[in-house]
Formats: structure tokens, C-alpha cells, sequence
């Protein structure tokens, strides 16, 4: 799988501020958290530089690949053409600090929700749209070995008609020798 890496996927610099905001909000709301707050920046703040550092997403020629993870590191590598869709979200939340959210989906994939989800790329319409881009040059290509296999059998098939009516008539105007 040495695939030429075409594109490295760069985080927000504020992706970090964004989950711990969203998480402080998410312990305020309960109230029962609020005295965590104290804890969850400090540990927060140190849970999420070690997550960002860990998260890595590349386009090669072939295949998208995301490293994610803190405690459990996982790496998903999907086919480009076996991506469906690519969807960009962004709420409230996200919209304030400029992120968005890349979802991408898969054929074949089971379950509902997305198969990869990637928070805070910089640039992610840009990166989306290379991911894109690839996957249509792949499927081009693909298609374009498949015609040109459908044009040789094609060819082979005609010759070998052409190759067996010259043996007919070639008979046929062959003088017999009488008995």
C-alpha cells in the first residue's frame, strides 16, 4: 500500500477551545457538574492537544485514511469508490468558532450515521472537494480499462467471424477434385 499521498488534512487551531466549550456547556446543563468545571479545563485542555495530535486524515491515490483517538486508536481506511457521499455540517456552535464537521459515507456501510466523521479540518470545502476530485479520476480511469476491455473482446469476436466466413467461402470456391 504505497499509494502516493496527493493531500494531508491541517486542524483548526480553535478546534481544541471549541470541545472544551462545548463540553463545559454540556456540564453546566446538567448542574450536577457545574463544581467539574474546575477539573475539566485543566484535564480537558490536556485531553484534547494529546486527541488533536493523534487525528490525521490523508488522500492518496486510491484511499482516504483517518487516524483518530486518545485511548483507542482507530484508523479507517475507506476505497474512494466506495464513498457515497460527503456531507458538511455546521451548527451554532461550530458556525461561531468557523468549523465544520465532514461526514463521509460508504457503500456497503451498515448501520445508520456516517463512517468517518472529521471536526475542524482547515479548509474542509477545499479538502472535501480534492477527496472529490480524486474519486471521480479514479472512477474515470476505471471505466476507461473497462471500455477499452469491452472494445478489445468486441474486436477479437469480429475477427473471429470475419475469420470464419473467409473459411466458408474459401471453401466453397475451392475447385473439388473428381473421384
Amino acid at each position: 500500500m504505497n499509494e502516493k499521498k496527493l493531500v494531508s488534512a491541517h486542524f483548526h487551531p480553535k478546534l481544541g477551545v471549541y470541545w472544551l466549550v462545548s463540553g463545559a456547556i454540556i456540564i453546566t446543563i446538567t448542574v450536577v457538574g457545574i463544581p467539574l468545571l474546575l477539573l475539566w479545563f485543566p484535564v480537558g485542555l490536556l485531553a484534547v492537544r494529546r486527541y488533536i495530535a493523534n487525528m490525521s486524515a490523508e488522500l492518496t491515490e486510491k484511499r482516504l485514511i483517518v487516524r483518530k483517538g486518545l485511548l483507542t486508536r482507530t484508523e479507517n481506511t475507506v476505497p474512494l469508490d466506495k464513498i457515497t457521499d460527503m456531507a458538511l455540517i455546521q451548527g451554532p456552535l461550530m458556525r461561531l468558532f468557523g468549523i465544520y464537521q465532514l461526514t463521509v459515507e460508504t457503500a456497503g456501510q451498515s448501520g445508520t450515521g456516517s463512517l468517518i466523521n472529521l471536526v475542524g479540518v482547515v479548509d474542509v470545502q477545499a479538502f472535501r472537494e480534492q477527496v472529490l476530485l480524486q474519486k471521480s479520476l479514479l472512477t474515470d480511469r476505471q471505466s476507461t480499462v473497462v471500455d477499452n476491455v469491452d472494445i478489445d473482446q468486441l474486436l477479437l469476436e469480429n475477427l473471429q467471424q470475419m475469420n470464419a466466413t473467409l473459411q466458408r467461402i474459401e471453401q466453397v470456391l475451392t475447385p473439388h477434385s473428381p473421384q
